[in-house]
């Protein structure tokens, strides 16, 4: 494969950075992507926005990396595929890549968390976002719970922060730290790469009217082993394959 320009300005990953994860439940790496991935990010993801709401499925947004061609390269562009190995060990598949860019005045998302092998606890299922301009506190933001991934329920779903905390945060505490569960609203400066487990419950602050589209795609990747309900990737991409990302695709 042609070798391929760098997207990440320091990939180096320590012991230290998996213990935050793990005790957090996700973690940020501020101003990780370098100018020109952030460049080519905007260019991939204003494409991606000029096809939308696109069908029933959402499938430009949710299929992000079959409806353009570089963010299709990055599934296994071999910065990425060191970073999941570092996190996920060696037997990883890609699960998906969706864009979740945010104009000024999106109303954000409500509280949630995703399922992936709750009876097996060694398979592993990480999201990477990309947040290409970033995001402040109050403004397209995301909100976490650190702690709250080590409880594996992919039920959570609360429209309001006041509806979690009365609801499933109650009474409880970190299963490490022993501290009560709260919720915190997190800031990116512009190129920041957020890892997050995918039980974690998180949640979206509404973007100001005012203020520009949050460029902002995921992509997900996981150990093989059960069905993944998020898996958003059709057949015929599978078959077509993607230069860089062989023995990714398949399910398992």
């Amino acid at each position: 494969m042609e070798k391929m320009e760098s997207i990440f300005t320091d990939r180096a990953w320590s012991s230290g950075h998996r213990e935050e994860m793990d005790r957090d439940g996700h973690i940020v790496l501020p101003g990780l992507l370098t100018a020109d991935a952030r460049t080519r990010l905007v260019e991939a993801l204003s494409h991606i926005q000029s096809l939308m709401p696109g069908d029933e499925e959402y499938k430009p947004s949710h299929y992000a990396a079959e409806y353009n061609d570089y963010l299709a390269s990055l599934i296994g562009h071999p910065q990425m595929r060191d970073l999941v190995h570092e996190v996920l060990g060696e037997d990883i598949r890609y699960d998906h890549c969706v864009s979740l860019n945010r104009p000024g005045g999106n109303g954000g998302a409500h509280w949630h968390s995703h399922e992936y092998g709750e009876t097996r606890p060694e398979l592993g299922f990480v999201r990477i976002f990309f947040y290409v301009n970033g995001f402040a506190p109050g403004d397209g933001a995301l909100k976490v719970v650190r702690g709250s991934h080590l409880f594996r329920d992919a039920s959570i779903d609360f429209q309001s922060d006041s509806a979690l905390r009365e609801g499933w945060i109650q009474d409880k505490v970190h299963p490490v730290t022993g501290q009560p569960l709260e919720i915190e609203e997190l800031s990116a400066p512009e190129g920041s790469v957020v890892l997050m487990w995918t039980h974690a419950a998180h949640a979206v602050t509404p973007r100001r009217a005012g203020s520009d589209t949050r460029w902002t795609v995921v992509y997900a990747y996981r150990n093989p082993g059960l069905p993944s309900r998020a898996r958003w990737l059709s057949e015929a991409f599978e078959e077509r394959g993607v230069p860089g990302a062989e023995g990714l695709l398949s399910l398992y």
